[in-house]
């Protein structure tokens, strides 16, 4: 009975730091892009954009519309195996925070990327790909319904999730 309190409190911490992380690797690139879309569309602010080979630009839209297709199958096979070869709820919920925290890096980085294409190349497709990361960021934000629908939780385990709703202070 008390290995399951233990592990019941486990899972909250590791829940609770994830859903910390991932507001934040939402937040801290949000005004770099702001910036960026702001000097591409005023015309009253001027920027000296550097003059980079346009080949660069379909090179890095490329590179940006790639990571969001290999980051979405990555993260899905990693739920995957989360859910086939879990040994135990705590098993799952480290793969599942694992696999959501390399989900995040990747969206964390795309728009990055993002802003800085824009604001070199002022190309409306980096606009239409933040606007894509935005969404997988916000797929991506654990909550403990996706926990439960994404490693098909029942049961016990479905219960220990569910309970992470409820505030700990």
């Amino acid at each position: 009975m008390n290995k399951k309190v233990l592990d019941k409190d486990l899972i909250r911490k590791k829940y609770e730091k994830l859903e910390r992380n991932a507001l934040i690797m939402m937040a801290i690139p949000l005004p770099f892009f702001a910036l960026s879309y702001l000097y591409t569309t005023s015309s009253t602010i001027s920027y000296q954009a550097p003059d980079l080979p346009l080949i660069l630009d379909t090179i890095l839209l490329t590179l940006v519309i790639v990571m969001l297709g290999i980051h979405y199958v990555n993260f899905q096979s990693s739920i995957k195996s989360a859910r086939t070869e879990g040994r135990d709820l705590e098993d799952k919920v480290m793969r599942y925070t694992q696999a959501t925290m390399r989900r995040l890096w990747v969206l964390f980085v795309v728009v990055f990327l993002c802003a800085g294409g824009l604001l070199i190349y002022e190309n409306p497709g980096y606009t239409i790909s933040f606007a894509v990361a935005l969404v997988f960021f916000s797929l991506g934000k654990p909550t403990p319904d996706r926990i439960i629908r994404l490693l098909r939780l029942k049961g016990e385990e479905k219960e220990a999730i569910e309970a992470l709703k409820i505030r700990a202070d």
